[in-house]
């Protein structure tokens, strides 16, 4: 029994060591604000303990069907040119209100047989076609394929924005859906030190297009309107912007020139393989990109098609640059600009890090200060000293040396919890600071089970050890089925709950777990190294009140 009880020991004492090295970490020196610093710094706190931002973000999901009807009016106009299938038009007649709609006009009459064909092939089930008179058809999306577009552009904005948001460092962001069926994205960034800028870097949608020019540089919209007596061609829309390459004289801040430029696009963001900042011959920063490899061969049939015609590359509604096509350009391009490296930085990063598929706008923006998160944890920290102090008083008062046990047994469990935060970077918020003090609660709540059994052996004129041997083998079966069904109902809330949920779920599970280590197994060789003391002693005595 000795060398059993030896090797329980040293392994109780190992774990608490490990535990203690994970707590505290490895300080850059040996005094006491040096340890309480590498503490600090292993234990990451939420939003509502340190402060932060707190975002809800408005998905514009209809971009997103916009975006699929301009690449499948590409697929038919390419497909119609290659099999000599001549047409007046196609456009989205109403990309605002109806993006689902293409509208294709001028289709021989000899020809509509072959047309069929061709939306079959190129569009798919997807679409349905309805002839307006003749050679004139509207071309519309589903509303089931439309709704998973919608949908998807949600899923890969939520994806998109995470990427960002890890990729500048903050620790332990909340990044999720919010409200049902209303494509909005829930954002809490904790600890944020420069928030402006992160701000920017998430709300930028970075939806890089390829637009084929058609008039520009003029010095105003209306300008730019009155070129056409007006009335703009079909599938062309005006943006503003500035030719920075070309040296337009309107690059002063605050100064725009406008261009009338195609509104479908033929290469978007979404067929971004790479990007990065560099430097190019003349010293200036700029970021190169590089296509996937059929957008690489979109764009250079694009391009060869239209060598000598000016080509936009446009940026979240505005042209970045304006210059005329000299020649075949595959998958490789730059965006130049007189960019800071800091600008030529987030840049890169927004759009290595994912297009978004679709516009975002703030619907709520809020700041939580540092000092409600100090409030919160001092109280916090407050009622778990607090009921620890109550329930270890009620202990030793009326257990007397048993409760000593548990007591010990209450701090190593806290001692175990905190490491496991520590190793897994888990997020400690005000709802985790709650399950800590319920685990405290259910800690104690084992002992007693285990306590009152022994007392009730010992009643029964059992000797010690044997009334220890039934005491835990009987409560382990009651300890263990309130704790496996505690923990069935804190994994569901961490499955379904959101970020402060989640914290409660998982330090209550992950101090359940520390508590049937604690209280079965290393309370077990406590009693047992009592005993152990005693044997030979006639009459020995147990402390349990």
């Amino acid at each position: 029994m000795k060398r059993t009880l030896f090797w329980k020991s040293v392994f109780i004492v190992v774990v608490i060591l490990l535990c203690l090295v994970a707590i505290t970490g490895i300080p850059n020196g040996f005094g006491w604000q040096a340890w309480k610093k590498s503490i600090i710094g292993n234990v990451h706190l939420g939003l509502d303990l340190q402060g932060g931002t707190y975002l809800i973000l408005n998905v514009n999901v209809d971009d997103a069907v916009r975006a699929e009807t301009s690449q499948a009016m590409q697929r038919l106009q390419a497909d119609l040119t290659s099999k000599g299938i001549a047409y007046g038009s196609i456009i989205q007649p109403d990309p605002k209100n109806h993006p689902e709609l293409i509208s294709v006009k001028g289709v021989a009459a000899t020809r509509g047989g072959d047309f069929n064909a061709a939306v079959q092939t190129d569009l798919g089930s997807n679409y349905s076609m309805q002839e307006i008179g003749s050679g004139n058809y509207d071309l519309s999306l589903s509303t089931s394929a439309a709704n998973g577009i919608r949908q998807h552009a949600l899923t890969q904005s939520i994806e998109t924005i995470s990427n960002r948001v890890n990729q500048l460092g903050v620790t332990e962001p909340t990044v999720q859906a919010h409200g049902l069926g209303a494509y909005q994205i829930l954002v809490q960034l904790p600890g944020i030190t420069d928030a402006d800028r992160v701000k920017q870097v998430m709300q930028e949608t970075a939806q890089l297009q390829f637009r084929l020019g058609k008039a520009g540089p003029f010095p105003s919209e209306a300008a730019a309107r009155a070129q056409y007596g007006g009335i703009l061609p079909e599938d062309s829309e005006i943006l503003p912007g500035k030719n920075i390459g070309g040296g337009s004289a309107s690059t002063t801040a605050g100064s725009s020139d406008w261009y009338v430029l195609s509104r479908s696009a033929v290469v978007s963001g979404s067929d971004l393989r790479d990007a990065q900042p560099q430097t190019n011959n003349n010293g200036q920063l700029e970021v190169s990109f590089t296509l996937t490899r059929d957008a690489g061969q979109r764009f250079g049939n694009f391009t060869a098609a239209n060598i000598g015609k000016p080509l936009a590359i446009v940026l979240d509604n505005r042209v970045q640059e304006y210059a005329t096509i000299d020649n075949r350009i595959d998958d490789q391009g730059v965006i130049t600009g007189s960019f800071t490296p800091q600008q030529a930085s987030d840049l890169g990063l927004v759009l290595r890090s994912g297009a978004l598929p679709a516009s975002i706008s703030y619907a709520q923006d809020e700041e939580v200060g540092p000092s409600l998160g100090a409030d919160s944890i001092r109280e916090g920290i407050g009622a778990a000293i607090a009921g620890f102090l109550l329930v270890a008083g009620f202990m030793l008062f009326y257990y007397h040396g048993a409760g000593i046990n548990a007591v010990l047994a209450l701090i190593l469990n806290l001692v175990i919890l905190m490491a496991f935060m520590s190793l897994a970077s888990a997020t400690l918020t005000l709802p985790g600071i709650a399950g800590i003090i319920l685990t405290i609660g259910m800690a104690v709540d084992s002992n007693v089970l285990i306590f009152e059994r022994i007392r009730e052996e010992m009643r029964h004129g059992k000797s010690v050890p044997a009334s220890v041997e039934i005491g835990f083998r009987q409560a382990f079966i009651t300890i263990l089925d309130t704790h496996v069904t505690t923990v069935v109902s804190a994994v569901f809330l961490f499955l379904f709950g959101t970020g402060p949920i989640k914290g409660f779920a998982l330090t209550l599970t992950v101090g359940l777990i520390a508590n049937l280590f604690t209280a079965v197994f290393i309370s077990r060789v406590i009693f047992d190294y009592v005993l152990m003391r005693q044997q030979g002693v006639r009459g020995a005595r147990l402390s349990i009140g």
